[in-house]
Order: C-alpha cells, then structure tokens, then sequence
C-alpha cells in the first residue's frame, strides 16, 4: 500500500488505529467459525497492509524479537521449525524486511549436538535461511565455551549448579535446560543495545502454526500472527514474562500416557471386533467433546485438571473411501510412535478465544513456547544439571512467587510434532533407548518421576512463602519426603491400573475369533500391534525398568539427596547468577 507524499505521520496514525480497532474483533469472527483458507488470506493480507503503512511512516518503535531454539540431534525438526518461522515472516511481515533481513526478527540456534554430522547440518541449515532474509545466529560448542570463558574462575565455580561443571571433550547433550541457561548469557549481551526487544523460546520440534480441527478433518494453518499480538501485550500490559502452550501432540511423557492411551486402543479394537472389516470405515466422526487440556495426562488431576470422559476413539486419518481393515492398518502405523510422545487418539487443536480475555495469571511455564523481558533473564532454568523432567512448571511456580501478576499466559499456542515424517520417529530424546524395534523408556519414566517429586515439593513450599520466606533443611527434607511418598504411592496405583489394561488388551487382541487374525494382508498390521504390546510390557508391564529405579533404595537416596541439595541451596545460586549477570553488564 503506498500512500501520497502528502500523507503526514498524523494521517497515518489514523489509518494505523484503524487497523488495530478492526483486527481483533475480524481476527474473533474469522477464527470462531469454520476456518475458510480464502478468508485467511484475506486476513493475511490485512497485516501486510498495516506493514506497508508502518514502513510508510518510517517511524517503527515496536519491539524486535530475538528467536532462542535450543537443539540437539535434529536436523530436520530445526529445517521444519525455521521453515515455519520464514513463512510466518513472509505471511505477515511483521517489521518489515530491508537490508537482505527481516527488521524485528533475529535467531539463536543453541546447539547442544553430540554427531559431528548433525552439527553440521544445523550450521548449513543457520546459513540457508540467512540467506533467505531470516537471519540466524548459530551458537554452537565453541560460542557457547568463548562465552562460559568470559567468566572468572570462582564465577564458574558459582553457577555449576546452573551451567554445569564443564567438560570441554563431552561438551554436548548437556540437557535442554543447562543450554537455555548458558543461552541466557549471551542474551544478556544482546539486551545491552535495544531496550524494545523480547526474547522467544520455542523448541525445535516446535512451528509457527496451530491444528485447526474441521468437518473435512485437522489441518495445520498459519492463522495467529505471533508477533503482532506480543509486541502489543507487552506494550499495552505491565508484563513481564508470557507463556504460551502447544496444540498437536502432547508436551508430556508417554511415561504418563500409557493408562488412556492403552484404554483408547482396547476400545478401538472392541468396537471394530464388533464391525465388519470390508464395512465402510466408521471411524471419522467429527469429536465435538474436547475434553480438558490434560486428556492425555494418567494422572491430570495432580494439576488441577477433572477427567469426565475415560475413552476417546480414534479419527481415521484415511481420506478416500476405504474400509475397516484398511482403518486397522492406519491405526496400527501410528502405534509406535506414541513411544516417541505422539498420542494418536488425544491430539490437541487450537481452540480460538479472544486473546485479551486469554491472559491470565499463570503458574506453568512451556519451556517451548515463552517469552519475556531481558530483565526477566535473572529467572534462570533451576535445578538445570538434575536434568530432571518438569522444568518449566518448576520454574513456573517459582516465578509465580517472585512477580506475581507480571507472569500471564495467554492463547498463543505452537503446534508441536515429536516425530519427523522421513523416519516415523522422533531424531533425538533424551532418555530414550533404542534397539531396532525395541524402546527403552526408563531412563525418561525415571526423569518424569523425580520432576514430578521436585515439582510438587516446590509447589508445597513455595505454598508456604518459599523462596521469598526461607525454609529450614529440615522443613524442605520433610516436604520432600512427604510428597515422594505420596506420588510414589500414586504411581504405584497407576501402575497397578496400566498392568490390568495391558492383559485386557492381549487378551483381545490375540482372540482368534476376531477378523483382524484372517485376513492375510493384515500381516504387517498384526506385527506392528504385537511390537506396541511387546515395547508397553517392556515399559509398563510387572518388571518395567523404570518402576524398578524409582523403588531401588540407593538410588532413590542419591536422587533425594540431589534434590534437597539444589532447594536448599536455590537461593544462594540465584543470588550468584544474578550478581553475575549485573556485573558483565556494568563491565561490558
């Protein structure tokens, strides 16, 4: 849109609030009906408008946003989320493009690669979409260790608990955590120069649009323009620290997945024992019932959430006409990926809300989807080298604690794919092993259980005026064990529970009479349900790995000791941190 050299900045202004009075309540309308794709790109259309308008003015004081995507071993995942990235610059045009880049937009690549190959991969992949106008900073091993040198010894030595006790010849694969940490020290040089710029994690798994859910089945769509809505919330509200929550696949375990998973997959299997196999597939209703945010969690109600629906079917995700026994083929593919964290009967999709009516206190933070002022860099990722699962919702509460009604979260959801579709499997996860067809799950089950223990200890004391009201190492031992007694005891029930429908389902599936056992091009089929029984005993079954390590006396000591070691000392790591992060300032 290019106006008269007449046009002042005053006129401009005008049409720019013009704009700003037409977008939410059209953004409303769009979003809460049927979504048409040529009414979103009508709808696109109308913020590159804006665009044209603000360049006009030559005066653009929002915010530039900095990108931060931690990585480790996935390539294809960070090529898919940066793709994502650049087609949400290019759709919206958010700050305009000029010198070769887009204007607000920058990237941080922190990776934390052990393969020489993939390291690679990700440095040529920061180069191409540089290259395409998204610019891309690449913060490998040797930036991160030329920033972890700029510290003195004894400064080092302070933030171990935080960093980590760095090991230059293992220096990868140092936990997601610890490299959001080491992270912030870089950020904390680039706030020096722009007081208009926020910071935005996302994870690589992670892209800049959401699973919209209609009558011709679940697509995903390029509908929120992120940035316009967190440079105006920001700029509008006192905040200081926005999350965000992902739709598409679950941001849990399948460590505590498997009680509903395995109830979807035994009604799955009863309902079609009791179809025809060459009947017409009748497995693509449209579900109007969206159940709570955690109906993929075993255990929801541990955070709030009331499960009144226990079984959820299965949408075939087959588009030509096709029959049942094809529909047992699909569903039988997707099997294995649920150990990767897909959940193929409890996917998420974006549910539209007015945005301002969307912000609300929070106490969770999606380590994958949140953004904050540079002010906020003080509120490092605790208990990092625990490497514990939890991170985010621990961190949560204690923000919560520290600046109350400055931490929000509101309807900016990401759409998140744990697995890649060249291999059917996630590239990388810690704490998962795999041997051909076999996964091993104890390593991430162990990590879930003991996040859980340090969340909810942190929740009990921070309930009580931790860390602002300090806590005695006695009171904190006595709510650690308190509450490590208590989950250990809830996991045990759910593990009694995931056991009983673990027999059901073989019980039912190995029935001979069922049609599934005769037809012979269902071979493959069959196999890769015997796998998904196999890999869930294996996992869930009588002598799991994992329920054996979070019973195993000395390792529960070590794990508790850990722990009672990081809260006491909390307080003394983030003044350490803090003071830190001061000084390179004051000295920069």
């Amino acid at each position: 849109m290019a106006l008269d050299a007449s046009v002042g900045v005053s006129q401009i202004d005008d049409y720019l609030r013009l704009y700003d009075e037409a977008i939410p309540p059209l953004e409303n309308q769009l979003l809460s009906a049927e979504l048409d794709e040529e009414r979103l790109q009508l709808f696109q259309q109308l913020f590159q408008q804006m665009e044209s308008l603000i360049a006009e003015k030559k005066q653009d004081r929002r915010y530039e946003f900095v990108i931060i995507i931690p990585v480790a071993d996935r390539p294809q995942h960070l090529a898919a989320c940066l793709n994502s990235l650049l087609d949400l610059c290019n759709i919206f045009n958010y700050g305009g493009y000029g010198d070769q880049g887009f204007n607000k937009i920058s990237v941080l690549i922190a990776d934390d690669s052990k393969h020489k190959n993939n390291i690679v991969k990700n440095r040529k992949i920061a180069e191409t979409f540089s290259a395409q106008g998204l610019r891309c900073f690449y913060f490998g091993q040797q930036q991160q260790k030329q920033q972890i040198n700029k510290l003195s010894d004894n400064e080092r030595k302070q933030l171990i608990s935080i960093i980590g006790d760095i090991d230059p010849d293992a220096f990868y694969h140092k936990g997601a955590s610890i490299m959001r940490n080491i992270s912030y020290l870089k950020l904390n040089e680039l706030a020096r120069a722009n007081d208009r710029l926020l910071f935005y994690f996302i994870d690589s798994d992670q892209e800049f649009r959401v699973k919209i859910d209609a009558e011709a089945g679940e697509r995903d769509s390029y509908a929120i323009n992120y940035f316009y809505h967190l440079d105006r919330i920001f700029t509008d509200k006192k905040i200081s620290i926005l999350t965000g929550k992902v739709v598409g696949d679950p941001p849990v375990s399948p460590s505590v997945m498997a009680g509903n998973f395995l109830e979807d997959v035994i009604a799955f299997l009863t309902r079609m024992s009791k179809l025809k196999s060459a009947q017409a597939c009748q497995f693509h209703a449209k579900d109007l019932d969206k159940g709570s945010d955690a109906a993929y969690h075993d255990m929801a109600s541990l955070f709030g959430f009331d499960h009144t629906r226990a079984i959820y079917d299965y949408r075939c995700t087959l588009q030509n006409e096709h029959d049942h026994a094809a529909c047992f083929r699909d569903f039988a593919s997707k099997l294995k990926h649920f150990f990767d964290g897909e959940h193929p009967t409890r996917k998420t999709c974006y549910e539209h809300e007015d945005l301002d009516a969307s912000i609300k206190p929070a106490r969770t933070i999606y380590t994958g989807n949140y953004v904050f002022r540079p002010e906020q860099l003080a509120c490092y990722i605790p208990f990092a080298t625990l490497k514990l699962r939890m991170a985010g919702p621990v961190l949560g509460r204690l923000i919560k604690s520290d600046i109350g009604a400055e931490f929000v979260s509101a309807n900016l959801p990401m759409l998140h794919k744990r697995t890649v579709d060249d291999i059917g499997q996630s590239e990388f996860r810690p704490g998962i092993n795999r041997i051909v067809d076999r996964v091993d799950l104890a390593g991430e089950f162990e990590r879930q259980f003991f996040g859980d223990v340090m969340l909810f200890t942190i929740v009990h004391l921070t309930d009580r005026g931790y860390p602002g009201k300090s806590k005695s190492e006695e009171q904190i031992e006595s709510a650690l064990q308190e509450t490590e007694e208590q989950l250990r005891q809830r996991y045990r029930q759910t593990h009694k529970q995931i056991i009983d429908k673990l027999n059901k389902l073989k019980d039912l599936f190995n029935d001979q009479t069922c049609w599934w056992h005769n037809i012979s091009e269902l071979s493959e089929a069959r196999e890769a349900f015997i796998g998904f029984i196999d890999n869930m005993e294996t996992n869930f079954g009588q002598h799991a790995k994992g329920y054996q390590l979070i019973e195993n006396a000395s390792h529960v000591a070590k794990r508790h000791a850990d722990i009672l070691d990081a809260i006491v000392n909390y307080s003394q790591d983030k003044a350490a941190w803090q003071k830190i992060l001061k000084d390179a300032l004051l000295n920069a």
